[in-house]
Parts: C-alpha cells; sequence; structure tokens
C-alpha cells in the first residue's frame, strides 16, 4: 500500500499532463478510470451476495436503524463541529482566515454523505456480510436525495446548495448497479449450470483476487490525480488531515462500540462501523466543483478526505478483524442475521 501510494504521488507530480489527461476522462464529475477500476473490484463481491436475503429489512431493523441513526443523526453534525474546532480554534493562527473557512465548508461537505461502493469492498475485506453492506448502501443512496440538500444549507447556511443528481445517478450506475446486474446473471447461469456449490468453490475463489488488486490500482490513481497538491502544499494538506483522520476514527469507535452495545453480530457490525466513518467522495468533489470551484479550498480540504480515506479505512478493517470474536453473542439476544 505505501509503495502505491509514493509511487502514485510522484507519478502525478513528476508527470503532470498524465494526470490532467487522466482526469478530463469523466463524465458528470465521475472518474471513468476509477469507475472501470471499482467495477472491476465490485464485480467479485457482488457474486457473493444472496439477492434473496436483501429482502430481509424487518428482520434487521435494529441493524438498519442503528446504520441509519449514525449516518444521517450523528456523524453529519460530529464532521461539523470537527471542522469548526480545527480550522477556527486550534489552526486559526496557522492558517488564514479566508482559508480555514474554506477548509471547513470542504471537510463539511465531505461529511454530509454516508459512502456507497467503498462499504461493500471494506465489508469484503473485512469478511462480514456483504448482503447486508449492500442493502445499507440502497437505503443511504435513496436517503441522499432526501436529505443531503437540508443538511447541507443547514450545516453551511449556503442557499443555493444543490445534489448533482447526474454524478449521483452515474455514481450508483456504475459503482452498484452495473456490477450488481453483471453478478447476478453471472450468479442465475452458473447456478443454473454448474451448481450453487461449484459458484462457491470454484467461481468465486479464483476471482476473489481481483478486488484487493484492484484496490491497489485505485490508490495509485487517486494519488496520481493529487500528487502535485501533495508535494506542493504539504503543510496545509497535514493541518486538514489531521481532523479528518480523528473523523473517520470517532464515527467508526460510534458504530463499533454501538454495535457491541446492542449485539449485532460481527457480519452486520463491520459494515455498520464502516459506512458513516468513509464517505461519498465522488458526490462531495461534484459539490464544491459546481458551488466553489475546482481550484478553492473547499475541494482542496475535500481532496484531502479522499487520500487520506483509504489508508485508514484498511486500518480500520484490520481492527474489526482483529476483534471478530467480541462479537459474538448468543443468537437469542442478538438480531436475525440477513
Amino acid at each position: 500500500m505505501a509503495i502505491c501510494i509514493v509511487s502514485g504521488t510522484l507519478i502525478g507530480y513528476f508527470f503532470p499532463s498524465l494526470s490532467i489527461w487522466l482526469s478530463e476522462i469523466e463524465y458528470a464529475n465521475v472518474s471513468l478510470p476509477i469507475a472501470v477500476v471499482l467495477l472491476m473490484m465490485m464485480y467479485p463481491i457482488m457474486l457473493k451476495v444472496k439477492y434473496s436475503e436483501l429482502l430481509n429489512f424487518r428482520k434487521n431493523a435494529k441493524v438498519m436503524g442503528f446504520t441509519l441513526a449514525i449516518n444521517w443523526a450523528i456523524q453529519p453534525f460530529v464532521m461539523a463541529f470537527i471542522a469548526w474546532l480545527f480550522m477556527s480554534v486550534i489552526f486559526s493562527h496557522i492558517i488564514p482566515e479566508k482559508l480555514h473557512k474554506e477548509y471547513m465548508m470542504g471537510m463539511i461537505i465531505l461529511g454530509l454523505a454516508p459512502c456507497t461502493a467503498m462499504t461493500l469492498v471494506w465489508t469484503h475485506l473485512a469478511r462480514a456480510n456483504v448482503s447486508c453492506a449492500l442493502l445499507q448502501v440502497s437505503i443511504n443512496d435513496i436517503l441522499i436525495l432526501v436529505l443531503y440538500v437540508p443538511l447541507g444549507v443547514f450545516l453551511l447556511g449556503t442557499a443555493g446548495f444543490s445534489v448533482p443528481l447526474d454524478t449521483l445517478f452515474v455514481s450508483i450506475l456504475l459503482y452498484v448497479a452495473v456490477p450488481l446486474g453483471l453478478a447476478a446473471l453471472t450468479r442465475q447461469v452458473t447456478i443454473n449450470t454448474k451448481g450453487e456449490e461449484w459458484l462457491e468453490t470454484h467461481l468465486i475463489e479464483r476471482i476473489d483476487k481481483i478486488t484487493p488488486i484492484g484496490l491497489l490500482i485505485t490508490l495509485v490513481l487517486i494519488f496520481i490525480f493529487q500528487g502535485d497538491k501533495i508535494i506542493t502544499f504539504p503543510y496545509h494538506l497535514l493541518l486538514i488531515a489531521i481532523p479528518l483522520i480523528l473523523h473517520t476514527y470517532l464515527v467508526f469507535a460510534l458504530g463499533y462500540f454501538g454495535s457491541k452495545k446492542l449485539k449485532i453480530p460481527y457480519p452486520e457490525a463491520a459494515p455498520t462501523a464502516f459506512i458513516g466513518a468513509s464517505s461519498f467522495f465522488e458526490l462531495a468533489v461534484a459539490v464544491s466543483t459546481i458551488l466553489f470551484g475546482v481550484h478553492s479550498g473547499v475541494t482542496l480540504a475535500i481532496t484531502v478526505g479522499v487520500l487520506v480515506e483509504v489508508p485508514v479505512m484498511l486500518s480500520l478493517v484490520q481492527i474489526m478483524k482483529r476483534n471478530r470474536s467480541k462479537f459474538q453473542f448468543d443468537i437469542s439476544e442478538s438480531p436475525n442475521k440477513i
């Protein structure tokens, strides 16, 4: 992972034309190179989803209710408070006033929407319940349409705040719908011709390694896009990264300890802890670019969030895996599994 970060940064800095060329391959503010790699990552994950289990919402009301509470009633306000505390108080004498206000707004925008597709990746790497994660992601995608704008107006005080629906639609289509449809078709055809056991023990095992390889390629691409900023503005990037990393670990802790308190088993506790800790960065970048411009401090702060998210979330995956035994509860006391 460190090699990917360093190599991506150096490529982006010494070959800026490559970074510019790759960044221009986009539609509705969604990077198509990253979309292709994420599609490659998502396909093996979606193959593991048992689609009949997605209808078990009622049996998982406790899990879903807790997830929604963290994502929409707690997490955006935690980010807003941390952004204000660090940018307006702790770092106020270090960063110029105009910039620290822009950085604060960028952090708030980043915290407004919980993660979508990458939640499935973290859940897969943690060997948890991908079906549960998919259900959580689907519900959040719907709620973004309803809650994103009111929360943005309230926390930012910006009347012109809006959701770029084309970005939202393309992101959901490429990161969730397309791999889900391809995987569902593959799963159905394979079960009909070879049987479910062959699917589980042969096909899925053979292509399972694609996901971590895709994640490393994604890491390289992200740092290629931002290599010049990392080397040119290392000091400000570090100051922005500190509160963002703190926020990620804090929200993860809320999901982690809340799941333990509610006796949510590990397969469902892992995606519950992950989804609020990470962000829908494509949507955040699109909003900041539309409202404040690509060169604003707002967009820079969101960029830092993109840079730190993958390494930090990978560390959280390891924390969950090491503590798996702490989420083993009496079945009669825990919510039904999905």
